[in-house]
């Protein structure tokens, strides 16, 4: 089974474009997470694939067929939803066989695709239940499990764990990742959650306002963020970003304030990025003012300003700083990130 392919994949609502001009290459057996914003286009775009939404137009293929036009039931798709969507009245062995069952498939051979996800997901021994009688992650675990029984070229994710408390959240992300690289199959995953789409994906799409606005693995969009928006989106807690001038070699922050500016910028404003965990106390460097401290347990995390901006600092386990001191800020040259101040877009790629 090949991959799947949504080219210039565009839907407009009268005259509101919502999502614009997708081209993205899914390999099989690969995990795609589209992120971003709420109302960014990530789930339309989803739905366009899933077929539960129009394609207004573009071109959408899944192995060697042409499936734009096509009905979701026709699509070699499976969805899972934020809400479950199991049925109440049904058991869980019924829930899971249920799709098979619509599709003509005889009992002997349900019962064995069914035997085979219940093993795969650890829900055997709910086979009897009715959904009112599970947990949420043992209801989002039957979900996987109704998708998974279909054997599709491509598994459809969105939002599946925003209604899980934080741990049982981090417990399925891991989960999710085992049986997508057991079953290996092509999966697109929708979600607002950075911290999943860093954990989960091969390659992370970011959209924003119905655009992307890089396709790259996490690290990729991580350490080289196309734009300002990716730098600030992506990372938690997020990158510093604010504006400053270079002159004469110069970053200049505000008055007083400067450090050196990497080799080859011209003179000009730029938007400044450093990630929070670049920034490390030292003897001398940019001076912040401490004004939130927050331990973490291994880490500590240091809210301030610098020149009037807005900073936060993320160090090892630190417990000799407090609200109200003053310290110095080292930034390693090679952790700033320069972008455009009209555009937003990165103008250096910093390596180090």
């Amino acid at each position: 089974m090949s991959g799947v392919s949504l080219k210039k994949l565009r839907k407009t609502y009268g005259k509101v474009v919502a999502v614009e001009g997708v081209d993205l290459e899914i390999a099989e057996g690969e995990l795609i997470v589209l992120l971003g914003p709420s109302g960014c286009g990530k789930s339309t775009t989803l739905r366009m694939v899933a077929g539960l939404e129009t394609i207004s137009s573009g071109e959408l293929r899944i192995g060697d067929r042409d499936v734009t036009k096509l009905e979701p039931k026709d699509r070699d798709i499976a969805m899972v939803f934020q809400n479950y969507a199991l049925y109440p009245h049904k058991t869980i062995r019924a829930n899971l066989a249920f799709g098979l069952k619509m599709r003509g498939m005889g009992n002997a051979e349900v019962s064995r695709h069914v035997n085979e996800a219940a093993d795969m997901l650890d829900i055997v021994h709910l086979l009897d239940r009715k959904p009112g009688q599970l947990s949420g992650g043992q209801m989002q675990r039957v979900a996987l499990g109704r998708a998974l029984v279909r054997d599709p070229a491509i598994f459809l994710l969105d939002e599946p764990l925003s209604n899980l408390d934080a741990k049982l959240r981090a417990r399925m992300r891991e989960e999710i990742a085992l049986l997508q690289r057991r079953i290996g199959k092509a999966m697109l995953y929708v979600t607002h959650d950075q911290t999943e789409a860093m954990t989960l994906a091969d390659r992370i799409v970011i959209m924003r306002d119905g655009h992307v606005q890089q396709i790259g693995t996490p690290l990729e969009v991580y350490d080289r963020p196309a734009n300002a928006f990716v730098a600030g989106f992506v990372g938690s807690p997020e990158m510093n970003l604010f504006p400053a001038d270079i002159l004469n070699g110069r970053l200049i922050f505000a008055e007083g304030i400067s450090v050196d500016a990497p080799d080859g910028i011209d003179t000009g404003a730029v938007t400044v990025g450093i990630r929070p965990e670049a920034l490390e106390p030292a003897s001398e460097g940019l001076p912040f003012h401490v004004q939130g401290v927050e331990q973490l347990g291994s880490q500590t995390l240091f809210i301030g300003e610098v020149g009037g901006h807005r900073l936060r600092a993320m160090t090892g386990r630190r417990d000799n700083i407090a609200v109200g001191d003053s310290i110095a800020l080292h930034a390693p040259l090679t952790s700033i990130q320069l972008f455009d101040l009209e555009s937003g877009m990165r103008i250096r790629q910093n390596k180090g």
